[in-house]
């Protein structure tokens, strides 16, 4: 007991905060302690959750990512072939255009060249006409001397005739 006396110590006063101690242990563990612990566990579950929330969160995004690049994906392809298709469309388009345009000037050189042997056929008419009538002119000219009136008359029938034939 000489230790309690060296350091000062109560052993009534020891034993009173040893049962105070005792008291406070079993109020806390028996009050305090377990809505705690509760707490404790709940949020030790929420985070749990919020992990596991976030880790399907992460996989639904990364589908979703995935899906989004495969639509973009489709969306390119898609849009390639309707590049190509109108490419094909517009070298159609061209092709039948030049066919049209080829028929078109052939159409109008085959109409030129008819109208060409038309107005050929016409001025070549209209030009023995003109000779013709020169021709009669001409014998009406230069028969007075040779031959009498009928037997002019005569030459220039008959060259008239073959003139008209």
């Amino acid at each position: 007991m000489d230790i309690v006396k060296e350091f000062g110590l109560n052993p009534y006063l020891l034993i009173a905060q040893i049962i105070n101690f005792v008291v406070i242990l079993y109020l806390l563990k028996r009050f305090l302690y377990p809505p705690l612990f509760k707490m404790h566990q709940k949020r030790q579950e929420l985070a749990k959750e919020a992990v596991e929330n976030a880790a399907q969160t992460k996989k639904i995004l990364d589908q979703a990512r995935e899906e989004e690049r495969e639509i973009i994906k489709k969306a390119r392809g898609s849009a390639e072939e309707i590049i190509q298709d109108a490419k094909d469309q517009a070298t159609l388009i061209m092709i039948h255009a030049e066919e049209r345009a080829k028929i078109q000037s052939e159409r109008l050189i085959e109409e030129a060249r008819a109208q060409i042997i038309r107005e050929t056929a016409t001025a070549e008419r209209s030009l023995e006409k003109r000779i013709g009538t020169l021709s009669v002119n001409l014998l009406k000219k230069t028969l007075p001397g040779v031959f009498s009136s009928k037997t002019q008359d005569e030459v220039v029938d008959r060259a008239l005739k073959e003139i008209n034939a």
